[in-house]
């Protein structure tokens, strides 16, 4: 089979394009699957930069999202048979089971039957996101109906499906954007009102849009400064999760004057350990989300597709910033 392997950390140019033998089935809950894109996402070009996540991981195939038809399955599999159309997210992290290949082995508990609404590619770019943006709001922020809720990075991957799934519980939705054009897309999605930060000041325009209260959660995507600047802009007993690491200098005083509940979020964990209940919940989460996703409630927006050997200018693209929504790759 054709996929993208890396050898050593580096930019983009470490990502080769070789030839590997079709993995087999190896176990009984095993199905192949025959992949028709897999998403391409922000910490597949950290680990290409930093290293895998695993021990021992190099050479390694990238790519935590896939979807794509099942070949061949297990003698015990009883979810799924050849021909199924299914979606998931796993491996990735490090050695050869990663998504940016023609083929994949994986267990069928971690697989799930493709939303009916969605093409593959849409499929493909959408797992991540869904369950990162779904366990902030929900399992991390206790999302309820009518509450005010910030969105950091609206048009971003996160953050367009974060804007949909807080609407579709009910909630008010602000979002932060660099451009007009942005604006219009979140706009589009549900969110209410608009911040352009390269214009406007957060605090005041959340106070503002929220009558002096501020808002009841937050999801930051970005970075230190802005978790640190989203403080003052949380109502009191409000709940500011972040999916990036806060970093080291934190001055929590307003934070703990406000009595904020902060959270920290990344949906890898059950990957990188032994998580078997955490992973039948994600699994329900992207059961949750299809179902949306076939009601017309949530949908996916993928701005460019690569073909599988273009995954340097995917990577390339995706570390200039800015990109509206989704990458996907393509195997057909």
């Amino acid at each position: 089979m054709k996929a993208i392997e890396m050898r050593e950390t580096g930019g983009p140019a470490v990502l080769q394009w070789v030839e590997r033998p079709r993995p087999e089935l190896s176990g009984p809950d095993d199905i192949l699957v025959r992949l028709h894109a897999a998403g391409v996402n922000p910490v597949d070009t950290k680990i290409r930069r930093n290293g895998p996540l695993i021990p021992d991981g190099l050479p390694a195939i990238l790519g935590c999202d896939g979807a794509g038809v099942v070949e061949a399955v297990g003698e015990s599999v009883i979810r799924f048979k050849p021909g199924d159309e299914v979606w998931f997210c796993w491996g990735g992290l490090g050695g050869p089971a990663g998504n940016y290949a023609e083929y994949r082995v994986i267990d069928q508990h971690l697989a799930q039957a493709k939303p009916r609404a969605l093409s593959m590619i849409e499929a493909a770019a959408a797992p991540l996101v869904l369950l990162t943006a779904w366990e902030a709001l929900h399992d991390r922020a206790r999302l309820t109906e009518g509450q005010r809720v910030l969105i950091h990075g609206g048009a971003g991957g996160v953050g367009h499906v974060a804007i949909q799934l807080a609407r579709a519980a009910g909630a008010r939705v602000c979002t932060t954007v660099s451009s007009p054009e942005k604006a219009e897309f979140a706009h589009a999605l549900g969110a209410e009102y608009c911040i352009n930060y390269r214009e406007e000041d957060l605090v005041e325009s959340v106070m503002d849009w929220s009558e002096g209260q501020g808002v009841d959660i937050a999801l930051e995507t970005v970075g230190p400064e802005v978790f640190r600047q989203t403080i003052p802009a949380m109502a009191h007993y409000g709940d500011l999760v972040t999916i990036l690491d806060p970093g080291p200098e934190l001055d929590l005083k307003e934070a703990r004057v406000r009595n904020l509940r902060l959270s920290l979020e990344l949906m890898l964990a059950p990957m990188l350990r032994n998580l078997p209940r955490a992973r039948i919940h994600q699994g329900e989460i992207l059961r949750r989300c299809g179902d949306l996703i076939d009601h017309g409630a949530l949908r996916i927006h993928v701005s460019q597709t690569f073909p599988l050997e273009q995954a340097p200018e995917a990577h390339k693209l995706i570390e200039q910033g800015h990109v509206t929504g989704k990458l996907a790759l393509t195997m057909t």
